[in-house]
């Protein structure tokens, strides 16, 4: 396993191992010695997945402290465009956003640590994405940031006149007035 660096300090590319040969591939999507061993000291407590069709785009989401998670995602089937952005103050990359291609043949998964809002657009006919929190999913502490927020400009890879988005993502508001309470560097992400 390597662990990829990104431009936003604490965001992380993970890179498996994959053994292929003519019957298929085999790796681990998750092994918690091997995380420690460098340095990723998470404790995950809830697996989600969904399923989505082209032209799809999920997020911004998060959750507020004490009840942000840590997610770790990879396209389980075809292929996504992931997306973070660093909602932590004072953090030099503040409303910084990544991106990175995950798909089911790259084997690439994100760490979106306590902090990051997360979205992404489906690139392929369909997708499944899978991703470990290390926190419950909390209703209440539920917030987001849209989608088309002009002054983040992501480019989703996708057309965005057509683009199949959920009434409450398209509600959500910009990161200028989102409700976020993250301090780079605090203890409690």
């Amino acid at each position: 396993m390597n662990v990829l660096p990104t431009p936003i300090q604490d965001l992380v590319v993970i890179e498996p191992r994959v053994f292929k040969d003519d019957r298929g591939y085999f790796f681990e999507q998750y092994n918690k010695e091997k995380m420690l061993q460098k340095g990723l000291k998470y404790e995950f407590i809830q697996d989600n997945q969904s399923k989505s069709t082209y032209g799809v785009i999920r997020g911004l989401h998060y959750q507020l402290a004490p009840y942000a998670q840590t997610k770790l995602v990879r396209a389980v089937v075809g292929k996504i465009f992931d997306v973070a952005v660093d909602l932590r103050k004072n953090s030099p990359t503040f409303g910084h956003w990544y991106g990175i291609e995950l798909s089911d043949e790259n084997f690439l998964q994100l760490l979106v640590p306590k902090g990051f809002a997360h979205g992404f657009s489906v690139l392929s006919e369909t997708a499944i994405v899978h991703y470990k929190c290390d926190c419950l999913y909390n209703p209440q502490a539920e917030r987001g940031i849209n989608f088309a927020d002009k002054t983040l400009n992501i480019d989703w890879k996708v057309e965005m006149a057509t683009a199949a988005v959920s009434a409450k993502d398209r509600v959500h508001p910009d990161l200028e007035k989102a409700e976020m309470n993250f301090v780079f560097g605090s203890s409690e992400l």
